[in-house]
This record gives structure tokens, C-alpha cells and sequence, in this order.
């Protein structure tokens, strides 16, 4: 008989979120995640008992992906400004070289 497996409770809520919340089959979702079906399944029945404590504070996929993109835009603004600095600080340089030649 095998060594039975442990999966952190950040699995098993991804796990229970793919089936209640996507609509995935516990089989697709095993297949995804190396568990077997009837684990997968097991889970969303403490999940179902326990009235959604497993998933709570779990954000759904919309709300990360409105996040990625809040995230993408960040990174958009931030790589601008670096830019802009980079250009005033090579250019405050050349001014600066200039001024010391005269």
C-alpha cells in the first residue's frame, strides 16, 4: 500500500474553487493537479457540508484577473516614468559635462 499523500489547504481550496466555482469536473480537475478524482470529490463534500468556510476569502477569477490588469497598468505607468527619468538624467549629465568645458 502506498504512502498517503498531504495537500496544504491552499490546494484542496483551489481544488474545491475549480469545481464549485468554474464548473470543472472532478476529473479534469485531478488530471490538472496530479490528485485523484475521488480526493478531488471528497474535498468538495466537506466543502458543500461546511457551507463555503473552505473557499471563504478566496477571490474568484474575475477579481484576479481585474487585479492582473490593475497590475499590468502599474507596471505600464512605472516603466514610463523610468523611462522619462533615465532621458532627464542623461541629459542634466550632458549639461553638466558641457558646463565644466567651458
Amino acid at each position: 500500500m502506498g504512502e498517503r499523500r498531504h495537500f496544504s489547504d491552499e490546494l484542496k481550496a483551489e481544488a474545491v474553487r475549480m469545481v464549485v466555482r468554474e464548473g470543472l469536473p472532478h476529473m479534469e480537475v485531478g488530471r490538472r493537479l496530479g490528485i485523484s478524482n475521488k480526493t478531488i470529490g471528497g474535498w468538495v463534500a466537506n466543502y458543500k457540508g461546511d457551507e463555503g468556510e473552505a473557499l471563504e476569502g478566496t477571490p474568484s477569477v474575475a477579481e484576479l484577473v481585474k487585479e492582473v490588469n490593475r497590475l499590468r497598468k502599474e507596471l505600464a505607468q512605472s516603466k514610463m516614468e523610468t523611462e522619462i527619468l533615465k532621458k532627464a538624467t542623461a541629459y542634466f549629465a550632458k549639461e553638466s559635462n558641457q558646463g565644466m568645458r567651458s
